[in-house]
């Protein structure tokens, strides 16, 4: 490094997204979702800005197959409340994968990304679907192997 050289800072501009997909019934969900919050992030690209939202967009297959070890079928417990006194709901993985298959990614991933002004555009960018088929094709998504 010289002594002219200066640190490099990513422009909104300059901000180059890629569509990424992701077969979530390849590994284990916690794995599946740390892989979508980086390609979200993208703290993988050497362009990687923290104040700058440059990650990619993140298309999810078969979130009704996601992986889960141990006894986290019954025993993971999801809540949500609807606002008024004694409206905390609960429910267990098997019973979201069989309703809501989609919430089981987006509420790995969401915990996986910083709490931010940038959090919910992260979030905007992740297409999850329950099936092996998405509408995304047109964008032609590249294939990423989870390992």
């Amino acid at each position: 490094m010289t002594a002219n050289s200066k640190t490099y800072s990513q422009k909104p501009s300059e901000v180059n997204r890629r569509w990424i997909l992701i077969d979530a019934a390849e590994a284990p969900l916690g794995r599946v979702a740390t892989q979508i919050a980086t390609y979200l992030i993208g703290k993988y690209k050497p362009s990687y800005t923290p104040h700058i939202d440059g990650g990619d967009y993140v298309v999810v297959i078969n979130a009704a197959n996601a992986v889960v070890t141990g006894n986290k079928e019954t025993g993971k417990i999801y809540y949500r409340h609807s606002g008024f006194p004694g409206g905390i709901k609960d429910a267990t993985l098997a019973e979201v994968r069989e309703k809501y298959p989609e919430r089981i990614i987006t509420a790995a991933v969401q915990g996986m990304l910083p709490k931010n002004k940038l959090a919910s555009e992260r979030m905007n960018r992740l297409r999850v679907f329950a099936g092996s088929e998405h509408t995304h094709t047109a964008q032609t998504p590249e294939k990423v192997e989870v390992k």
